[in-house]
């Protein structure tokens, strides 16, 4: 069985060739030159451009690309893309899998989420794999696991999320708001951003991630993973107010790819 996913779940090219998957790097683009998630920049390279004044955007892997995988693969196919609606890659995975003759043995699914969450998903599909279950069982569980799931944004600049059109419109009047901290999370559908809370200070708006996970009853079966975009030390704080809380729980911490840190803007 090959297992294949996006840069949007941090890993890289050659991480993926270390742990037996494919992984297909997710596009920025400025200034009308395309740079692959961490194969042709990496992420504080991508963050000087944003210093610049450049304005990035992104685009999802070519259909071209995601088709002659497939049509290259003979073995059962599990493909963990991106959330739907977070970016249009599961809508190019499931084009390319039509576009395919025979592709009975192609699966894909829509993580629902992106960054710290999905790499996790992947990370039970390929435990799963190496345990020996088969395709189907092995989607049966990682689904299982995607609507247990919640993430949250804390942005620094709105723009990057409003440029992107993730933000419903309330949100997007929210944040034109000066001198408040939006947490943001998504919406019913998992397709979309809509506010959380509203809070005074950084520090009180993680406080309010730590109610929400409080209330899902997280304890040292759960993991939590924080993805920041060029503010470490923000992102070590964070580390440390949550594990007062949580003192038994994994809590890892990522630097966004440059695709996501096109979305939701540095800081």
């Amino acid at each position: 069985m090959k297992i294949i996913t996006d840069t949007s779940a941090l890993y890289s090219l050659q991480e993926g060739k270390e742990l037996g998957i494919e992984v297909i790097p997710a596009c920025a683009l400025v200034d009308g030159v395309v740079y692959r998630d961490y194969e042709d920049i990496s992420s504080e390279e991508f963050m000087k451009l944003i210093e610049e004044g450049k304005v990035p955007t992104t685009s999802q892997p070519a259909i071209g690309d995601v088709i002659d995988i497939f049509e290259g693969t003979q073995e059962d196919i599990l493909y963990l893309t991106i959330g739907d609606g977070l970016s249009g890659t599961y809508q190019n995975a499931m084009g390319a899998k039509n576009s395919v003759e025979k592709n009975d043995h192609i699966y894909i699914i829509d993580t629902q989420t992106l960054a710290g969450a999905q790499r996790y998903l992947v990370q039970k599909a390929i435990m799963l794999k190496k345990a020996g279950l088969e395709i189907k069982e092995i989607v049966r569980q990682v689904k299982k696991s995607v609507v247990t799931s919640a993430s949250f944004v804390i942005p620094n600049d709105f723009n990057y999320l409003k440029r992107s059109g993730r933000l419903t419109p309330i949100a997007a009047a929210i944040c034109s708001v000066i001198k408040i901290i939006p947490v943001l999370t998504q919406t019913e559908d998992m397709k979309r951003i809509k506010p959380y809370a509203i809070k005074r200070s950084h520090k009180k708006a993680v406080d309010a991630v730590i109610e929400y996970f409080k209330g899902m009853s997280v304890n040292k079966d759960y993991i939590i993973s924080i993805g920041h975009a060029g503010v470490r030390q923000v992102a070590e704080n964070v580390v440390k107010q949550i594990r007062n809380h949580f003192s038994d729980t994994t809590i890892e911490l990522f630097q966004l790819s440059p695709t996501l840190i096109t979305h939701g803007g540095p800081g």
